[in-house]
């Protein structure tokens, strides 16, 4: 059985990726979607095709605040709140900077929660409401290099099983999307990372080097990896589902590792990084 959003969905980080894949299949699927970013010049073709674009920077309160008030004064209240938008700052966990990584948990854990603060108090009224975290199939096990962002998906993992259980009784459903190897910018980001980058002067060049290669490797692979869409269909079906799942993992990949992580315990994972990356 399917079910709609009383109100319309908003969808944050649209400037690319699986947010722009995102509010396109929502909208073509007849739901009204605001699709929104930090610099809105970059939706020009989503609201071209008929997509309410606003700007939305969830590092900035008064930016934050002002796009779900618009919203709201519009129609009410967020019907479905997409928590897309994200990124990866990639290092080893000697050498990153810190005030970077405080920069990315801003916007991948502190954002999305305040995202979620705003929108919560009128869908409690209407008694009902969707929230989908984008997470990562990241959350729930870590690769060297990649320390500080899994902890950020780690985090969103936290939040959203709390988060599930604390409104589930206002009618307000929430799912937590954990895509695998997704074919965005984003290992083009994470590998530009500036303790990523510096292999030639590190201790660690040969981890780094090695995690390098398998992020190329992995995200070039189609066998492993998926196109953005893929996790627009899991989105639009969390959304629309009478019965949400808590967690959709995308991709075989993503099953296959977390079930590894999951089973195989401390040792096999180890084994398995040692392998992989040489550490």
């Amino acid at each position: 059985m399917s079910h709609a959003p009383g109100g319309p969905v908003l969808v944050t980080g649209c400037s690319s990726g699986i947010g722009r894949a995102t509010a396109s299949a929502l909208a073509r699927a007849g739901h009204s979607v605001y699709a929104t970013a930090r610099r809105p010049e970059t939706l020009g073709e989503l609201e071209a095709a008929g997509l309410h674009v606003l700007a939305l920077d969830v590092t900035s309160e008064e930016s934050m605040v002002a796009a779900v008030g618009t919203i709201e004064a519009e129609h009410g209240r967020v019907g479905a709140l997409v928590n897309n938008a994200g990124y990866g700052e990639y290092g080893t966990i000697e050498e990153t900077d810190l005030e970077k990584v405080r920069t990315m948990f801003e916007t991948n854990v502190f954002g999305l929660s305040r995202m979620t603060q705003l929108v919560l108090p009128a869908m409690r009224a209407a008694g009902e409401g969707r929230i989908v975290n984008v997470g990562s199939m990241g959350g729930r096990f870590t690769f060297p290099v990649g320390g500080y962002y899994h902890a950020t998906k780690h985090a969103v993992e936290a939040l959203s099983d709390a988060l599930r259980n604390e409104v589930r009784g206002f009618g307000i459903g929430v799912s937590l999307i954990e895509p695998g190897l997704i074919r965005t910018g984003f290992a083009g980001t994470a590998l530009s990372s500036g303790a990523a980058a510096a292999q030639g002067s590190s201790p660690y060049a040969g981890l780094l080097a090695a995690s390098a290669g398998n992020t190329t490797g992995g995200y070039g692979n189609r066998l492993v990896s998926a196109g953005p869409e893929a996790v627009a269909k899991v989105v639009r079906r969390a959304i629309e589902s009478s019965h949400p799942r808590p967690r959709y993992v995308v991709t075989p990949t993503a099953r296959a590792l977390i079930a590894t992580r999951r089973f195989g315990g401390d040792r096999l994972w180890d084994l398995m990084m040692r392998a992989q990356f040489g550490s």
